[in-house]
């Protein structure tokens, strides 16, 4: 059983930094591709970044030279830097891994990000 937490969320006013935490229980080498997703209350998912095993890495727009994705292998866990944030970034972050051998997806449960004005 693949399991993803995610940590790091929580309160920031607008211009502030957090940096999201995910730890897979899959080592990232045997991951294909992983990435972040974040909800807003009332709206659908949507990307955030991606990044790939080769380190190729995909932003939103709303979201590109804000926040950066990077992963780290020797403690198999993604983080997601996000800096100067706004009031529309507030939501639900989650993680996800697609696993090399089978192409599976595995989700975290969410970590919440608000952003005050």
């Amino acid at each position: 059983q693949v399991q993803l937490v995610e940590s790091g969320g929580g309160s920031v006013q607008a211009g502030g930094s957090l940096r999201l935490s995910c730890v897979t229980s899959v080592s990232i080498p045997s991951i294909n591709a992983m990435g972040w997703y974040r909800q807003a209350p009332g709206k659908q998912r949507e990307l955030v970044a991606t990044i790939t095993s080769r380190g190729v890495t995909n932003y939103a727009v709303a979201v590109k030279g804000r926040f950066t994705i990077s992963g780290d292998s020797l403690k198999n866990t993604m983080y997601l830097q996000m800096s100067s944030l706004k009031v529309e970034d507030t939501g639900s972050y989650f993680c996800y891994v697609k696993r090399r051998y089978d192409g599976m997806e595995f989700w975290g449960k969410g970590t919440l990000v608000t952003v005050s004005s």
